[in-house]
């Protein structure tokens, strides 16, 4: 099995969902994160008051499929979140050695 764990831009999280449901992913996790890279943040100005956002919002994207299923949902979830700027994320893949659904005590690939 493979984790992968993908930092996106907010807009492309409900096409990133369709696009995993297409192909046969039928879980994921997001969660709202912030950081930066070479994006670097920004300034916004707050009651006449300018200042620097150095940790940019993002959403982290977190889905585990079987291993001939990772290259697919990599390509998939880049394909959507490309759009060629700066600031466009990261896709991490690791091994996920083993996984257990707590309802039943199943284990491995079979609760994916």
């Amino acid at each position: 099995m493979k984790k992968i764990e993908a930092i996106v831009r907010h807009h492309t999280v409900d096409d990133i969902k369709e696009a995993l449901v297409e192909i046969g992913v039928h879980g994921m996790t997001i969660t709202e994160v912030r950081g930066f890279g070479r994006q670097k943040g920004h300034t916004e100005t707050y009651r006449g008051a300018e200042y620097r956002v150095d940790f940019v919002p993002k959403i982290k994207v977190e889905v585990v499929v079987p291993e001939v299923s990772a290259e697919k949902t990599v390509s998939a979830i880049s394909k959507i979140a490309k759009t060629g700027q700066v600031g466009d994320g990261k896709i991490f893949i690791s091994d996920m050695q083993d996984a257990v659904r707590i309802r039943t005590g199943e284990t491995g690939e079979t609760i994916l």
